[in-house]
C-alpha cells in the first residue's frame, strides 16, 4: 500500500489514542479490511479496565475478530497503531494472521517489531506480516511525550 494510505490509517489510530482516559497511556489502534475500510478501533485501557492485557492492539484484534473473517483469523487486514507493539501484542497479531502492521512511534524499551525484539519477522514462524514503522512518527511520539510530561 502507498504511504498515503498508511498515513490515513495511522491518523485513525491517533484519533483513537486521543480518546484515552487521563490515567491511560494514549495508544490507539485500528484494523482495516483488505480494501482499507476500518473494521475496528480501540484505545489503551489498562487503567480504566484494571486489565494488564487491555492494550489498544489486543482490544482492536478482539473487536475485529468478532466481526470479520472466520472468527479469529484476520488474514488480509492491516493493523495501524500509534506505538510499536510490545511482545504480547506482536504475538497476538501474528496468531491472528494480520497481514500488515504499520506503526508510528518506535518503542526502544519494549518494542517487539524491530526495536528491542522482532517477534513478527522471526523466520521460525509460519506467519510473518509485512511491517512499516515510523509512519507519522513525530505526531505519534508527541501524544506520549505530552502524556508523560504532565505526570513528571
Amino acid at each position: 500500500m502507498a504511504l498515503e494510505d498508511d498515513e490515513r490509517m495511522i491518523r485513525v489510530a491517533i484519533e483513537a489514542a486521543r480518546s484515552a482516559t487521563d490515567a491511560d497511556v494514549p495508544v490507539g489502534a485500528a484494523i482495516f479490511d483488505p480494501d482499507g475500510y476500518e473494521i475496528a478501533r480501540a484505545v489503551n485501557s489498562r487503567e480504566a479496565d484494571s486489565d494488564p492485557t487491555a492494550h489498544a492492539e489486543i482490544l482492536a484484534l478482539r473487536s475485529a475478530a468478532r466481526s470479520h473473517g472466520d472468527g479469529w483469523r484476520l488474514e488480509g487486514t492491516t493493523l495501524a497503531v500509534t506505538l510499536e507493539p510490545c511482545t504480547m501484542c506482536a504475538g497476538a497479531l501474528v496468531l491472528a494472521r494480520v497481514s500488515r502492521v504499520i506503526f508510528g512511534a518506535w518503542e526502544p524499551k519494549t518494542g517487539a517489531v524491530g526495536s528491542l525484539w522482532d517477534v513478527v519477522r522471526d523466520q521460525r514462524l509460519t506467519h510473518r506480516p509485512q511491517v512499516r514503522g515510523g509512519v507519522l512518527e513525530d505526531q505519534c511520539a508527541a501524544l506520549l511525550e505530552d502524556f508523560f510530561r504532565e505526570r513528571r
